[in-house]
């Protein structure tokens, strides 16, 4: 997420044939209808994403190593796991199964890597699933990677270390708007073919510019087999009706909704907005009530931005669009929700 950028419009995959047949159509039909649907990302909705970002205080562009919201560098590998977990118990309380959490050159392969991991493998020894995704080097780096050797090194350990574990998805890049839609496909294309431990079917390729267009990646046959990394705010465009957003998301998402999860939304959930209410004129309450029916139109999966993290709001101390507000001491977190119908909202999104 990037909120301090100003965004206008976009311009920017010798047997009886008889009997074969009816062979096939009986083994299909011993086959759970979750399994096919899962075999490839292709024809499969992506519901089962159901999740939030953890993000840094003071979001996760940085030069330096990425520290989540409620943890300190100084923590190890099992505090890490403890603190972990305990925000894990409130985010699946409200219906979590999905964390997407950022990673960076500055911090895959250094010692608080070994404790950093703590949190994703918190995550998946839950059985909750995460996304791994790239942030760039800070804002300065303007949307495009710094260095492709540290790059790929970075995601050959993460590819190394994560790559046989199905609960692990990777995302080689948060918001490539630095590139041209066909310099980015290059580029994304170039990182599947070099780190070929990243299966298509567990890699999100985000849309071009801020990850918030998919139909040149939903239209390149190189990512037919990739899930798609889809972002949308209100703040990225001028103020829109209910059925207006509608549209403008369902466009965006090309024909690839199917396929597509909703990495990065949201809205101020410190500040008292109703989003149960359908006929509110608050453009924040339009935004999120059409994001959350597009997804659950389209059996989409999305992580809200953010769990806690992000940038804080004025002097809060705290990114008002964060779903939680976050309290307690040493490895005893926990986590409040700020806004209960914005809370209900995104369940409804994800089909709950």
């Amino acid at each position: 997420m990037w909120k301090d950028k100003t965004l206008t419009n976009d311009k920017p995959r010798r047997r009886s044939p008889g009997r074969v047949l009816i062979g096939a159509l009986a083994a299909l039909a011993l086959i759970p209808v979750a399994v096919i649907s899962g075999a490839s990302p292709a024809g499969a909705a992506t519901n089962q994403f159901r999740g939030m970002n953890w993000a840094v205080l003071g979001d996760n562009f940085s030069t330096g190593p990425l520290v989540l919201s409620g943890l300190s560098q100084s923590d190890s590998n099992a505090t890490v796991r403890a603190k972990a977990n305990a925000l894990y118990d409130d985010m699946a309380a409200i219906g979590v199964n999905t964390v997407r959490l950022p990673i960076n050159t500055h911090t895959v392969g250094t010692t608080w890597w070994n404790a950093y991991r703590g949190a994703i493998d918190a995550a998946t020894a839950r059985g909750f699933k995460v996304i791994l995704a790239y942030w760039e080097d800070g804002a300065a780096s303007g949307g495009r990677i710094t260095n492709i050797a540290a790059w790929n090194t970075m995601w050959s350990n993460v590819t190394y270390t994560y790559g046989s574990n199905t609960n692990v998805y990777f995302e080689p890049m948060n918001e490539p708007h630095g590139y041209s839609s066909s310099e980015w496909r290059t580029v994304a294309a170039n990182w599947m073919s070099y780190h070929y431990s990243a299966v298509p079917a567990r890699t999100l390729i985000g849309g071009t510019g801020y990850s918030q267009d998919l139909r040149d990646i939903c239209n390149d046959s190189r990512f037919s087999g990739t899930l798609l990394s889809f972002h949308h705010y209100a703040f990225f465009y001028s103020a829109m009706t209910y059925d207006a957003f509608r549209s403008h998301i369902q466009t965006r998402l090309g024909n690839c909704a199917s396929r597509a999860v909703v990495t990065e939304f949201g809205a101020p959930m410190s500040t008292g907005l109703n989003y149960a209410n359908a006929s509110s004129t608050d453009n924040f309450v339009r935004h999120i009530r059409a994001v959350t029916q597009v997804m659950r139109d389209n059996q989409m999966g999305g992580t809200y931005w953010p769990a806690l993290g992000g940038k804080p709001t004025g002097s809060s101390g705290y990114d008002y669009y964060s779903m939680f507000a976050l309290s307690g001491s040493g490895t005893n977190l926990n986590l409040t929700v700020r806004n209960a119908s914005g809370r209900d909202r995104i369940r409804y999104g994800w089909g709950l």
